[in-house]
C-alpha cells in the first residue's frame, strides 16, 4: 500500500463499560478520535455459521503513528466515516519497524462482516 493513498477518513471508537447494577458489564461505542486513512481490501472469505454463509471482508488500514493512534487496542473499532462500514481490529503492527522509517504509520488488520 503507498503510504500517500491515506483517502478515507476512518474513527477510531472505544466502548465504554458501565456496571449496570446486576452485576453485568455494558456500554456502547464512542468516538475517540478520527484520521485520515488508507483501505486496503485483502482476499475475503465466507464462514457457515447457524448453517447460512457470513461473508467477511478482512482489510488492512494504514493511519500515520499519533498519540491517539499508539492508543488503539484489539478492543477497538474502526468505522469508515464516509461509508459507515465497521471494521473489528484484529491487529496492529509497524510495517516499517526494522527500517529507518519505523515509527511513521500503522498497519491495521481488521475485519467487516463479522460480531464487534
Amino acid at each position: 500500500m503507498r503510504t500517500s493513498a491515506l483517502v478515507h477518513r476512518v474513527a477510531f471508537e472505544r466502548r465504554a463499560l458501565f456496571d449496570d447494577g446486576y452485576g453485568n458489564k455494558r456500554g456502547e461505542f464512542g468516538l475517540v478520535f478520527e484520521a485520515q486513512a488508507g483501505i486496503q481490501a485483502r482476499m475475503g472469505g465466507e464462514a457457515v455459521l447457524a448453517e447460512r454463509l457470513a461473508g467477511r471482508q478482512p482489510v488492512t488500514i494504514r493511519v500515520r503513528q499519533s498519540t491517539g493512534a499508539r492508543e488503539v487496542t484489539t478492543d477497538w473499532r474502526v468505522r469508515d466515516v464516509r461509508t459507515g462500514t465497521l471494521y473489528n481490529i484484529r491487529a496492529i503492527a509497524d510495517p516499517y519497524s526494522h527500517t529507518a522509517e519505523r515509527g511513521r504509520y500503522f498497519d491495521i488488520l481488521a475485519e467487516s462482516g463479522v460480531a464487534i
